[in-house]
């Protein structure tokens, strides 16, 4: 067996831990239960749903956390059994749908054409879409109507959303890699090659930031790494943690969450690591504040938020990383990442629910059920509205109001 094939499947098999907690078997020894939900909740903020809809089968069984993206007032989303969708963001009103069809994924079933096993992302910047697949593609479709301009062969699954800068189409590989595509042909530019990945890691890669020039991303040896947009070729890198501990478990240390950008500075995690703030042109520390978490973080004026590896929500002082608050009401629900919708942190958990705490103290402040299934991707916001999507491709467009 090859050794990404043995990667996979020990990603896989690691995965299959927090499923079970999504499958209310908790007898095995070493998984917590979910906390209960206090039944005597009064929420203090009122949230409307404004459309709900369903895309395929959503992320399914294989890892991802599929999330959509939100251009110019359309969604736009896809899923593991090739759907591709457009939707009207305000309304949730079908714009157009596509169904793409491919060879199947892991080198099976080649004679015969299956569903585009779409895991990374879209992402959209004008009237191009981009989309990459669990089997090692990218596709490029026309964001008007889904017709379809190119697709591009890549060495492994592209797990995170491309980024669309300039004139080119850039993508990050499970075994470390990072392709530079030219946005009309699709023909490879550069390619940054990590070298050696871990052969134990957890499954997901970080969306990549593109920022003045630059290329941001968290690598699955706990690193944050800062690449030429226009060579890729690597101006400095990070650590977010040591990759030190007693077994193979103990010592992973991925950085699978999104880098975030606010002003000049760079924030981000890792598993078994640190929260860190980073001056983003020359990659000095500026804080680092022990938290383990394979999820992104989210940002305001004041403060970080993250959900760590137990699912207790904190947030840190944004100048020193000093904790300001946290709150574990919520501990072993197996959070999304967190993401702020104006004065209120919202996470998904693991039976669907979607929770809304303020950002000043933490206090929880709203509840609302999307269904009965587990949220992993983080919500995106968008204006005064939360998108939040389900692993089998449920979406909800939601809006706040104080009672």
């Amino acid at each position: 067996m090859k050794p990404e094939m043995i990667k996979r499947a020990l990603l896989i098999a690691l995965a299959s831990l927090v499923t079970l907690a999504g499958c209310h078997s908790f007898k095995k020894e070493n998984v917590q239960p979910p906390t209960p939900l206090a039944k005597d909740f009064k929420p203090t903020l009122q949230v409307t749903r404004l459309w709900r809809t369903s895309v395929g089968d959503g992320a399914g069984t294989s890892g991802a956390r599929l999330r959509p993206t939100v251009v110019d007032g359309v969604l736009y989303a896809a899923s593991t059994n090739g759907k591709l969708v457009a939707i009207d963001a305000t309304s949730g009103k079908s714009l157009w749908s596509k169904s793409s069809r491919t060879h199947g994924w892991f080198g099976w079933g080649d004679k015969k054409r299956k569903d585009a096993q779409y895991a990374g992302g879209p992402a959209v910047n004008g009237d191009l879409l981009a989309v990459g697949t669990l089997d090692g593609h990218v596709y490029a479709v026309n964001a008007k109507d889904g017709s379809p301009r190119w697709d591009v062969e890549v060495s492994s699954e592209v797990l995170a959303s491309p980024v669309i800068v300039g004139d080119m189409v850039v993508v990050r590989t499970g075994d470390g890699r990072v392709y530079a595509l030219d946005a009309a042909t699709g023909q490879r530019r550069w390619v940054y090659d990590q070298g050696t990945v871990p052969l134990l890691s957890l499954r997901g890669n970080g969306a990549l930031l593109a920022a003045n020039g630059v290329l941001f991303f968290g690598s699955d040896d706990g690193k944050l790494v800062a690449l030429r947009q226009d060579n890729g070729a690597k101006l400095w890198e990070q650590k977010l943690a040591s990759g030190e501990g007693r077994t193979e478990i103990d010592r992973l240390n991925d950085a699978d969450g999104a880098i975030l950008l606010d002003g000049s500075t760079l924030y981000g995690t890792a598993y078994h690591g640190n929260v860190a703030a980073v001056d983003g042109p020359s990659g000095r520390p500026l804080w680092t504040h022990p938290f383990s978490s394979f999820e992104s973080l989210a940002v305001n004026d004041h403060a970080v938020f993250g959900v760590n590896d137990a699912s207790v929500v904190w947030a840190f002082d944004k100048n020193g990383g000093a904790d300001i608050w946290k709150n574990d009401a919520l501990k072993y629900r197996w959070l999304s990442g967190p993401a702020v919708q104006g004065n209120y942190v919202v996470v998904g958990d693991l039976e669907g629910y979607v929770h809304w705490l303020q950002t000043g103290d933490g206090a929880l402040a709203a509840r609302e059920r999307l269904s009965k299934k587990a949220i992993r991707a983080q919500p995106l916001v968008v204006g005064d509205i939360v998108y939040v999507e389900d692993v089998e491709g449920r979406i909800g467009a939601y809006r706040l109001s104080a009672h």
